[in-house]
């Protein structure tokens, strides 16, 4: 090995250098940092799986906000139809007591009207007996000509007037 320029002795102590410093940075750098890596890669491992997680979480919380939204609007609407509804049926309420307060309102003019029409006739009646009382009794008195009864029948409705007055 001479001829090709290779010292047998300074191979071994090459070889030995080499697997020393092999051994060194195989336990003391090489480990440590396979093991760095791998704890990196776990970390990196472990973020990605929360990540995905809080994706899961957040599409569910998306999902179920949205399903609110649409439970609250379906709720608003289903109460301003309730409270469309109730309003309909009061003002339906309100014309029908309006109505019937209307009816005995007319009701209760038209009886007052008729007592009314039925005292003015019954007092028309009475002066038209006093009249016909009073002019029967001027007649008896004394037998009437056409000029002589329209006298007395002008001084019969002066005297009506008088008593109407």
């Amino acid at each position: 090995m001479e001829g090709l320029g290779i010292n047998l002795s300074s191979l071994l102590a090459q070889l030995v250098n080499f697997g020393l410093l092999f051994a060194l940075l195989y336990f003391f750098a090489y480990k440590p940092v396979i093991k760095m890596l791998d704890q990196r890669s776990a970390k990196i491992k472990e973020s990605m799986e929360q990540t995905e997680e809080i994706k899961k979480q957040h599409e569910l919380a998306e999902k179920e906000t949205a399903r609110l939204i649409a439970e609250a609007g379906k709720e608003g609407q289903r109460i301003i139809e309730q409270a469309t509804l109730i309003g309909e049926e009061t003002k339906q309420k309100a014309k029908q007591d309006a109505k019937v307060e209307a009816e005995k309102l007319l009701a209760k003019a038209k009886l007052e009207i008729e007592r009314e029409r039925d005292e003015a006739i019954g007092e028309l009646r009475n002066a038209f007996a006093d009249l016909t009382v009073m002019a029967a009794g001027k007649v008896i008195d004394r037998s009437l000509d056409k000029e002589q009864h329209r006298q007395l029948i002008d001084k019969v409705l002066e005297e009506s007037n008088v008593v109407n007055n």
